[in-house]
């Protein structure tokens, strides 16, 4: 037993290095192909919410890309956030890391919430979670972009949510700085006040509300 669990950290750098291996090799045919390689490989994840089910078990990867043509052409095959049933979600995150707060790089981390009214679904949903995956692909965050592991948009009955996940909840400097800058790519006005909540605090909530440790 205990043999097994000093391998661990051996494993997963061999883990990170096949990961990386991959990457190379995989960035190489996209440049000999003529396409436009994107800074980090992103998996989108499906989430459909079967009461019959465990939680993990409704979790799907749809696929991995590392282009912007390989983005644009998942992007037109896949189904429009608002036209998702309730209970459904998307996440974009990273490789490497998993859209669940137990991830050992989400664990530390929080999220900057976007929640929409019910009548935004139709006209405001699609362009904001669009405009989110173009600041997750495209580095927006300047030199905070490192501390972004992902999206993810809940499409639910009483009012739709979007929320960036970053690593550290502890880095205001740049929670704050990538709140900002996402405040501004989402169009919103100087009025609107966006919440950034601390995972730890999601998970150990009271009651329906969790606090909001920063906002911008």
């Amino acid at each position: 037993g205990s043999l097994g669990l000093s391998l661990l950290p051996q494993r997963r750098q061999e883990e990170r290095r096949r990961r990386r291996r991959a990457q190379q090799q995989e960035l190489l045919l996209a440049v000999s192909l003529g396409k436009h390689p994107l800074q980090n490989r992103w998996a989108l994840w499906f989430f459909k919410n079967d009461k019959s089910k465990m939680w993990q078990a409704n979790l799907r990867l749809v696929t991995k890309f590392s282009t912007v043509e390989d983005f644009w052409a998942l992007y037109s095959h896949i189904q429009l956030a608002s036209k998702l049933t309730s209970g459904c979600d998307y996440s974009l995150f990273k490789d490497g890391i998993e859209p669940m707060w137990e991830d050992s790089q989400n664990k530390r981390g929080g999220r900057w919430l976007i929640t929409l009214a019910k009548q935004q679904r139709h006209t405001e949903l699609d362009r904001f979670w669009l405009e989110t995956l173009m600041c997750l692909i495209g580095e927006m965050f300047d030199d905070y972009s490192d501390e972004v592991c992902g999206a993810v948009i809940n499409i639910r009955a009483k009012g739709d949510k979007i929320a960036i996940w970053t690593r550290e909840a502890e880095n205001q400097e740049g929670v704050t700085h990538i709140g900002r800058i996402y405040k501004e790519h989402l169009g919103l006005s100087q009025k609107v006040v966006i919440g950034y909540q601390a995972h730890a605090d999601t998970a150990t909530k009271s009651g329906s509300l969790t606090k909001t440790k920063f906002v911008v």
